[in-house]
C-alpha cells in the first residue's frame, strides 16, 4: 500500500534527502514549508523521480492557519493507506545574538518546538483513527544538556523531545510508532557558519538511517550512530566541571 508522507520544514537538506528516497519508493509525499517556489519545483523534481505524488503545501510554525490545510492534503492522498510525517523544522540564531536581543528566544522557541508540537498535536487524532503511521520528529544532540554555545536552542529541542516522548506513549497504543532523532554535526544551511563541527555527516546519510531505524520501531535515535557514545560522555560531566568546559 502506497506510503503518504508529511515533510514538515521540506527544504532543509535532510528533508530534500529523505524525500528522493521516498520518492524512488513511490510514496505520495507533501511538501511543507514557507518558500513556495522552492516547494513547487522540488514537487515536480520528485514526480519525475518517481514519487506517486508530491504536493506543495505552506507551513509557518508562527501561523497555526496553515496546519489544517497541510493535514486534509495528506488524508486526501493517503485515503485508507498510512499517514507519516517527518519535522524538520527548527531555527537556531548564534547565542550571542540571543543575548544581545533577548525577544529572539520567542522565534527560537516557536520554530524548534512549539509550532512542530502543535502542528502533531493537531495530526494526532488523525493518525490514531488509522492506528498505523511512522512520525520522526528531529531534535538535536544539543537538547542533551544545556551549553554555553547555544543554551536557548537546546532547551527549545529538549522540550521537544520531551514532547515527542509523551507522544510516542500517547500514540503507540493506537499502533503509530513516534520516533525522536538528536543529529550531531550535519552539512546543513543552519550549521554552515558554526565553529568548532566535527565528524560532521551527510544529509542523506542521516535521512537514510531515520527512515532504517524509525521503520524498525527506534525509538530515539542518535545520527551518526557515535553521537550517542559522545553525548554519554557528556550527560556524565559532573556539573562542577561541566561550567568550567567551553563547550
Amino acid at each position: 500500500m502506497t506510503e503518504t508522507w508529511i515533510l514538515l520544514g521540506a527544504t532543509s537538506s535532510m528533508a530534500r534527502a529523505m524525500a528522493r528516497q521516498l520518492a524512488g519508493e513511490g510514496a505520495n509525499l507533501v511538501l511543507a514549508g514557507r518558500d513556495m517556489a522552492d516547494l513547487e519545483a522540488q514537487a515536480t523534481d520528485l514526480t519525475l523521480r518517481g514519487a506517486a505524488s508530491a504536493k506543495a503545501a505552506r507551513f509557518d510554525a508562527h501561523d497555526a492557519a496553515t496546519f489544517a490545510p497541510i493535514i486534509e492534503a495528506a488524508e486526501s492522498l493517503a485515503g485508507e493507506g498510512p499517514m507519516n510525517c517527518a519535522v524538520f523544522v527548527g531555527s537556531m540564531p548564534p547565542q550571542d545574538a540571543i543575548d544581545a536581543d533577548p525577544s529572539l528566544i520567542d522565534g527560537t522557541v516557536t520554530d524548534s518546538f512549539t509550532g512542530p508540537a502543535r502542528f502533531l498535536q493537531m495530526l494526532a487524532p488523525k493518525l490514531e483513527a488509522k492506528g498505523k503511521g511512522l512520525v520522526i520528529g528531529v531534535g538535536s544532540v544539543a537538547g542533551d544538556r544545556g551549553r554555553i554555545g547555544n543554551y536557548v536552542y537546546g532547551a527549545a529541542k529538549s522540550g521537544f523531545s520531551t514532547y515527542l516522548a509523551g507522544l510516542r506513549n500517547r500514540l503507540g497504543r493506537s499502533g503509530v510508532h513516534v520516533m525522536t532523532v538528536k543529529p550531531g554535526f550535519v552539512d546543513t544551511a543552519m550549521t554552515w557558519d558554526v565553529e568548532g563541527m566535527f565528524l560532521v555527516a551527510s544529509p542523506a546519510q542521516v535521512a537514510a538511517h531515520m527512515l532504517k531505524k524509525g521503520r524498525k520501531g527506534r525509538n530515539v535515535l542518535y545520527t551518526p550512530f557515535f553521537w550517542r557514545y559522545i553525548m554519554a560522555i557528556i550527560r556524565s560531566v559532573p556539573e562542577p566541571i561541566f561550567k568550567k568546559l567551553s563547550v
